[in-house]
């Protein structure tokens, strides 16, 4: 990818939806034909998750063979809170920023340690898929804008970032729907989550939100410290019950473990005939 007059090779450890798919983008160490044929000014490997680092840097030693800059970086070390965003260039074309950070201070939350607080608004560029942290957190003037944008794009709007119930008002709810909203997840992390994600939901569902559409959705965080099978199937149900599909996120440590158990559970939340059997029985049940 061409930027500022330099041809980037991206290099990523691992791929996920959202990893560009363009020819000048690889997840693999160099070929000798690479290597001998160049082609490009630099390498950048992006790393997201900070159990991706060993991986990347010896992806980036190898590269290093090819004689031009080698620079790594990413989420994972720390690189959130850039003021510029540079569609297609370590996110697929589609996908986009337009804040970088969060006021929150979620004890499970990475974007915690690199935005302390704080919240940047970036000069918005088109795509559909919102990655914000909060976008909600931002400016109203900010957010009128960033929907504006989302009207004139070739694809109805998915915000993937994560919507705070907690900041979700009427006005912002109504917009988001006038958008065209083909999905949005909000957030369930914890049991003090459960009152705001109530209150969402009623204001989506005023907004002409549907639940039979499964517009709404929110992920739903497992398997962390003092959580409990029992605990989490609780909240994933009460989730339906507040109207939204839930996402059972399973939480990671730094080094990216986790307990075999609570992913034979995280799996079992992920099937779609089983999560669509419980949303029918509860949302039956709720509607007596």
């Amino acid at each position: 990818m061409n930027v500022n007059g330099k041809e980037i090779l991206r290099v990523f450890p691992r791929r996920t939806k959202a990893t560009p798919d363009d020819p000048m983008t690889t997840t693999k160490a160099p070929t000798r034909k690479q290597l001998e044929l160049g082609g490009f000014d630099e390498v950048h490997v992006s790393v997201t998750f900070t159990y991706d680092i060993p991986k990347a840097e010896e992806l980036a030693k190898k590269w290093e063979k090819a004689g031009v800059p080698v620079r790594v970086g990413g989420p994972a070390y720390g690189d959130r809170m850039s003021p510029t965003f540079t569609p297609g260039l370590y996110i697929k074309k589609g996908y986009t920023f337009t804040s970088r950070g969060c006021p929150n201070h979620c004890w499970f939350c990475s974007v915690y340690e690199a935005a302390k607080g704080r919240i940047i608004e970036l000069p918005i560029t088109d795509g559909w898929n919102i990655l914000d942290d909060n976008i909600l957190a931002t400016s109203p003037e900010h957010f009128r804008a960033v929907i504006e944008m989302l009207k004139r794009q070739p694809e109805r709007p998915i915000f993937t970032g994560g919507i705070e119930p907690a900041q979700v008002q009427p006005w912002q709810a109504q917009l988001m729907k006038e958008a065209g909203t083909k999905r949005l997840y909000c957030a369930y992390d914890t049991p003090d989550d459960y009152e705001p994600l109530l209150q969402a939901g009623r204001i989506f569902q005023e907004a002409g939100f549907t639940r039979a559409s499964h517009t709404l959705c929110s992920y739903v965080l497992v398997g962390y410290r003092g959580d409990t099978f029992e605990k989490a199937e609780k909240r994933l149900n009460d989730t339906i019950k507040a109207g939204f599909m839930p996402y059972a996120m399973l939480y990671r440590d730094k080094n990216g473990n986790v307990d075999e158990e609570w992913r034979k559970f995280q799996r079992e939340w992920c099937r779609p005939i089983i999560v669509a059997t419980k949303v029918k029985e509860i949302w039956k049940e709720t509607d007596k």
